[in-house]
């Protein structure tokens, strides 16, 4: 069978332009999957599925589910990082489109705690698995497409466009749960946050088609004709570039742990501690992603003009320092405070963390194994820096009685982290990171205009 098999018909040789579309499209739809979950974590399945538990067990269960997710991540990443590595890239964003987009249609089906016992959570698991699994290997292919067929020197701008996939799935998200919220409350939890996921086989269907038009990468193209895939590419990446797989680790603790503060924890902070309306801080959060996604491809051309380590690294100093008056504004109750701490949190600072990890990351490892070792940096760390996040968070907010200080406390130690991790690290924007006589296909094959 060949590379193209799976689309209608043979697409024609794609520009630039029309893969980052590609990649950065299919990744809204998927974080999009991914993220109504945290939402409704925060705001449903604690009543609907762990309804036998007290409402602050209900939450911290709820978000243990979301935590779920994260585990199964690690091994999405290393089954399609090996099919990608061996297969291609183009394929597996196919394929995990899929299951992502099946997995959370499927939630939007379930039968409730009330209506069919302790089945309703096991099967909310299972489901939230098989969502880890679908975007554990959509980053790493979704990243390369864009980052393997951009021209040297704009690496950073074009493989920051699956980044909004980020800011862009949380603003579809937040904007869905938002509306939603406008509803009675009887009407919401009964009927109301299905259709966040249920929409979900719409999107699918529009990131499948536009996937489709896509052909494989040029780099892996070359490694593909020379026949010099990897066998075992995690096994590869350990054995010959462990050092890069833990150096990437540690930049993204500080990305997946900001990233969560605010889309995920600062839902349950502000509408149980401060006790504003839930479309209150879902207002912020999609102001705040829509500024997202403005700003990580200005983010991603800053990084190729200055370098990867310099626009990181200020965003992670901006975070160190504005996490606690950014908590004092949530604290406030004021609404315009609330969301001018989200979007500068979320919108500018957390962009700059972000967006030039994809090109960071896929300048670390060899043609040969990337897949495997972007989507092992991004999915091993996402246990810690992400998953965890609102658990620890709200642990840590319920022990202080409220009180968010020691949550930023945390944030700000992490934040040192990784800038110690960041100095141990080589620029690499003008890294050449084709394979041998790659470099010529990829500019015969693509119009960077």
């Amino acid at each position: 069978m060949s590379q193209d098999d799976l689309s209608v018909a043979a697409p024609a040789p794609p520009t630039i332009r029309r893969v980052a579309l590609a990649s950065s499209l299919g990744a809204v739809i998927e974080w999009y999957d991914f993220f109504i979950y945290g939402t409704a974590a925060a705001l449903v399945f604690n009543k609907l599925f762990f309804a036998n538990l007290t409402p602050a067990a209900g939450t911290l269960v709820a978000f243990g589910t979301f935590a779920v997710g994260y585990l199964a991540r690690p091994f999405g990443a290393v089954l399609f990082g090996h099919m990608g590595d061996r297969v291609g890239r183009k394929r597996m964003l196919i394929l995990t489109l899929v299951i992502m987009g099946t997995a959370t249609f499927v939630i939007g089906l379930l039968p409730t705690y009330g209506q069919v016992g302790i089945v309703a959570p096991i099967l909310l698991v299972v489901m939230r698995v098989f969502q880890g699994i679908g975007v554990g290997g959509e980053y790493g292919g979704a990243v390369l497409m864009a980052v393997e067929y951009a021209p040297t020197g704009r690496r950073g701008f074009f493989g920051s466009w699956p980044q909004v996939g980020v800011p862009g799935g949380l603003l579809l998200a937040s904007g869905m749960f938002s509306l939603l919220s406008l509803l009675p409350d009887d009407a919401f939890l009964s009927w109301g946050w299905r259709v966040a996921f249920l929409s979900t086989i719409v999107l699918a269907g529009i990131g499948l088609y536009v996937r489709l038009q896509v052909l494989e990468t040029p780099a892996f193209s070359q490694v593909k004709e020379a026949q010099d895939e990897a066998r075992i590419p995690f096994a590869e990446l350990l054995r010959t570039q462990p050092k890069e797989l833990l150096k990437g680790m540690g930049t993204r603790w500080i990305e997946g742990l900001t990233f969560n503060a605010y889309a995920v924890l600062a839902v349950t902070y502000a509408t149980e501690y401060v006790h504003v309306p839930k479309t209150t801080i879902l207002n912020g959060i999609v102001l705040g992603a829509a500024v997202g996604c403005v700003m990580t491809p200005v983010y991603g051309h800053l990084s190729d003009r200055f370098g990867r380590r310099k626009v990181y690294g200020a965003g992670v100093v901006g975070i160190g320092l504005f996490i606690f008056p950014s908590f004092a504004m949530m604290r406030s109750g004021s609404t315009a405070l609330i969301w001018l701490s989200v979007v500068l949190g979320l919108g500018v600072v957390y962009s700059a963390i972000y967006a030039p990890l994809a090109a960071f990351w896929a300048e670390l490892f060899e043609t040969r194994v990337r897949y495997t070792g972007i989507g092992s940096v991004y999915q091993f760390s996402g246990i810690y820096a992400s998953g965890l996040t609102p658990l620890i968070g709200a642990w840590l907010i319920q022990r202080t009685g409220g009180e968010p200080w020691a949550f930023a406390g945390y944030v700000v130690v992490i934040a040192v982290l990784g800038l110690v991790v960041l100095a141990t690290m080589p620029e690499t924007h003008l890294k050449d990171i084709t394979p041998t006589g790659a470099a010529q296909t990829a500019r015969e094959a693509v119009d960077p205009a």
